[in-house]
This record gives structure tokens, sequence and C-alpha cells, in this order.
């Protein structure tokens, strides 16, 4: 993979079902992105972002083809290759926020970074240097069931960036929020991504958050089409 590249997928295809009742949802998906990219993966529902995106990401397998994430071929890892890869470089931000309902904020931004071994003092030093600047200083001991969707995301956000990882993937980051907070989450993501260089690979029906990221790439039976 050339260097400048950050992730390439070659002939991808994905089929679930077995026998007359296989279906195929991608079909010879081919992408390259760069170093700092930001894409937006569109499409109707059902057509197979959230699938690819979760391919893209090692969370699950194509059928056919390959991905190479950071250098590594994703085939030829095994599940414990793949999670050291992703807790190392990869974020990851959900629609559902997808927090630990009996951690705090500060402690569910802290996991990733006691994860990989890091002292309680650093991890909670940087969570909080996270955690501030989005506007949580006085909620970092609040559970999620006590924050808005709008701050659960930020915590999300700041959770996803613990470890500055050098590819973010994000699957409706704004979907289950209201215009003005999903605005100010898409204002986060891109302010991270001009600070860190991080890559971001976002699904979205959003038309707007879309139309911020430099390509704009459709699900179309089973492909990928860019569009301008």
């Amino acid at each position: 993979m050339p260097a400048e590249y950050v992730l390439e997928v070659d002939n991808l295809c994905k089929q679930v079902g077995q026998g007359e009742h296989k279906i195929a949802i991608l079909t010879g998906v081919e992408l390259a992105v760069r170093s700092a990219e930001t894409i937006a993966l569109i499409g109707e529902s059902g057509s197979g972002k959230s699938t690819l995106l979760g391919i893209l990401a090692g969370l699950d397998d194509g059928t056919e083809g390959r991905v190479t994430l950071l250098g590594s071929d994703l085939s030829t890892l095994d599940e414990e290759a793949r999670a050291a890869l992703r807790a190392r470089d990869v974020g990851f931000v959900f629609q559902s926020f997808m927090l630990v309902p009996t951690l705090s904020a500060l402690e569910n931004v802290q996991l990733p970074a006691l994860l990989r071994g890091e002292s309680e003092k650093n991890s909670r030093e940087q969570a909080i240097q996270l955690l501030s600047p989005l506007g949580l200083a006085e909620r970092l001991h609040h559970l999620p069931a006590q924050l808005s969707g709008g701050e659960q995301q930020r915590v999300a956000l700041a959770r996803a960036f613990s470890g500055r990882p050098r590819v973010l993937f994000a699957d409706e980051p704004t979907g289950n929020l209201d215009r003005q907070t999903g605005d100010r989450i898409a204002d986060l993501l891109f302010s991270l991504n001009r600070d860190f260089s991080t890559t971001l690979i976002l699904v979205t029906h959003d038309e707007q958050l879309a139309a911020r990221c430099q390509r704009r790439l459709r699900v179309v039976d089973g492909k990928l089409r860019e569009e301008s």
C-alpha cells in the first residue's frame, strides 16, 4: 500500500445467507483513502453503508477481497491482533453512543487508556484535558443517564480521541441529535480532524454533514460511486 494511504480496499464483496437465499450486500468495492482525508459514506437505508464501515474497521469480514488498514491486511490478522490495531490507532463514534452506563463521563473516557496499560493518573489527566474543551468540565462525574444526548455524544467523541487515533470511523454521529446539537458535534469532529490530522470516515444521512467532507461516496448496488 502506498505510504500516503491509510486505507485501501480491493474488490471487496459481502454476501449473507445461504444457497438460494444468499444476498449480495457489497459487490466489488474499491477505495483508497489518504491520511487526514474526510469521507462521507452516503446512500439509501439498507444500501450497506454500515456494513461497509464495519468491514473497513475490522469489526466484520468481507466474503471476498482485501482491506488494508494502516499497512495491515485485515484478513491476515486474528481478532486479538485486530483489537490491538484498533486500540492503538483507530477510534469509533456510534449513533447509540455506546457509553458504559455504570461509569462516569470521566471514567468512560479513561477506559481505553487504562486498557492500553496507562496509569490511572495519566489517563485521568488526559481525559480531563479532552472533556474540558468540550464544555464538560462540570459534568465529569455524571453517569451517561444524567447527561443529555449531546453531552453523551461529546463524551463519546472524547473517548474516541483519547488515543489520538490515526483513523476515526463514525456511524451516524449526529443521527440521534437535534440540528443545533448535531452541528456542534460536526464542528468538533472537523476541528479534531484539523488539530490531529485524523482521517475521518463517516456514515451519514445528514446532507449538511456530508457536504462538509472532502469526498462523498454513495453506496449504490453494492458499489461506491464518488459524487462531486
